[in-house]
């Protein structure tokens, strides 16, 4: 039997230790200060002159020589100077940057804000995206959210889905989706009724008599437009509109989820579904597969939106395709006149919508 003995350390060696750690702690410490944001008063220093004149050759004012500017702005790259943001904004009453207020960042969201983003690229703006329902659920946390961001983070905002009617705001606002209720905001939209009412009458034109409706959020006007679009749909096939098949998923996967097994549950089951977006529509297929229900087989589905899974799902969705990216970029364009000062033509533009159909439909058995 072996046993190994550590030799506790003697007192030279401890010290030999304490130095070492020591060494490592000023290196570290070293390269943090290195790392530090660079400031005005270290870029002067570099380049050989003033705060006052960095501060006109970064902004671009009069009464600098061209060489001089040249060694500043030599500077700032190299030093990576950043101007601070608020105060910048202070002296010039303008941040440069465009904020996003979303409830969440789902699908339809995150499909918006890349039409932001693409419609910024042609600008000199830069793209806040802000949560601020996360913290602060519930109706109006757009309000509190632009009170926090506008005249010192950004120059106007997009407010996507909002929960309120109308913000009083320090900065133009453009609404996407908009809250039901005579607003005054700016909007831009899809054509939500002419979209379901395709979609349902694609679905009385295979011969589905019983469809159900997973409707959205009851406070926007697109969940209100789909409905009216669904039952118009059915009034012109002369089916009669049964309560029963019809609930709030409110947008929500959860919500959603808890329609579609009350109806599918029903002994009098719909054959066909037309909900109100897609994550409902996906919602309803995983509760119909739980129940043994085979889709398109045994239930058509319809979804609305056609975000990216919509085409991945299995099996892929019929859907009706609202050109979400092309929203943000509208509202991009609608806004930054605002901001600029230029009144724009239309300050209400719904776009067109289509169906798209995929493998979730068929005529009922």
């Amino acid at each position: 039997m072996c046993c190994c003995v550590r030799r506790a350390p003697d007192a030279e060696s401890f010290t030999g230790q304490q130095m070492g750690v020591k060494r490592f702690g000023k290196r570290f410490l070293d390269k943090l200060a290195s790392m530090r944001r660079a400031t005005i008063h270290d870029v002067a220093a570099a380049a050989g002159v003033s705060v006052s004149t960095v501060s006109k050759a970064v902004n671009g004012r009069y009464g600098v020589a061209p060489d001089t500017v040249e060694r500043v702005l030599n500077a700032v790259h190299d030093l990576g100077y950043e101007s601070s943001l608020i105060a910048s904004s202070m002296r010039s009453r303008r941040t440069g940057v465009i904020g996003v207020l979303v409830a969440d960042f789902e699908p339809f969201s995150a499909e918006i804000l890349k039409g932001v983003a693409t419609g910024l690229s042609r600008t000199g703006y830069d793209l806040l995206a802000y949560s601020g329902a996360r913290e602060a659920p519930g109706e109006g946390w757009e309000r509190r959210s632009l009170s926090r961001l506008s005249g010192t983070l950004i120059d106007g905002a997009i407010m996507v889905t909002p929960s309120v009617v109308n913000v009083a705001a320090d900065v133009p606002v453009v609404a996407i989706d908009p809250h039901t209720g005579p607003a005054d905001l700016p909007v831009v939209e899809s054509d939500s009724f002419g979209g379901a009412l395709q979609a349902v009458r694609y679905l009385t034109g295979l011969g589905h008599t019983r469809i159900g409706f997973v409707a959205g959020r009851p406070d926007l006007r697109s969940s209100i437009a789909r409905e009216a679009g669904y039952r118009k749909a059915l009034a012109e096939a002369g089916i009669l509109v049964d309560p029963a098949l019809i609930g709030s998923g409110r947008y929500r996967d959860d919500t959603a989820r808890e329609v579609a097994r009350a109806a599918l549950a029903r002994p009098a089951r719909p054959t066909a579904i037309f909900a109100a977006n897609d994550i409902s529509a996906i919602a309803v297929i995983q509760v119909a597969a739980e129940l043994g229900l085979d889709v398109p087989r045994d239930l058509s589905v319809i979804g609305f939106d056609d975000v990216p899974d919509a085409s991945q799902h299995t099996p892929p969705l019929t859907t009706v395709r609202q050109r979400m990216q092309r929203l943000g970029e509208v509202a991009v364009g609608m806004l930054t006149g605002f901001v600029e000062g230029h009144a724009p033509e239309q300050t209400h533009v719904r776009l067109p919508t289509e169906l798209v159909v995929r493998a979730t439909t068929a005529p009922p058995r």
